[in-house]
């Protein structure tokens, strides 16, 4: 009986241990309240596409964004995360223009890949709502 209460009372101490940080996420169902496209990338992108951005294969298939010529530009990524498509949802209603500029910058500068010129910008996010 004394081992049932332990267990009982140790595996939530420990799955506290173990969960990241997530206060401030999702406080507004609406929206999506991260800030810095790191964080947006880690809390919204990351479970389809991977932490590492190798996309992955499975139940779907979700492309990598590392070595993803698709990125080159900033208008592409923008529009797929404004209105989505096949599988990834449109995020235009829950993150804002700048926090949109933001996940394109970072994922077409992260995972190997190399592209800073003509960075995405909330005018551009905005133009392509």
């Amino acid at each position: 009986m004394a081992a049932l209460a332990v267990s009982v009372f140790a595996v939530p101490l420990w799955a506290d241990e173990v969960r990241p940080d997530t206060s401030g996420w999702f406080e507004n169902p609406a929206k999506l309240d991260q800030r810095g496209g790191e964080d947006i990338y880690r809390a919204v992108c990351a479970a389809c596409h991977m932490p590492d951005g190798k996309g992955a294969q499975g139940a779907g298939m979700y492309p990598a964004l590392a070595g993803n010529h698709n990125l080159e530009f900033a208008d592409y990524p923008t529009h797929v995360v404004l209105n989505g498509l096949r599988a990834m949802p449109a995020l235009g209603g829950q993150l804002d223009d700048a926090q949109i500029a933001e996940v394109v910058n970072y994922i077409r500068t992260s995972f190997g890949n190399s592209y800073v010129e003509d960075p995405a910008t909330s005018d551009l996010v905005a133009a392509s709502r």
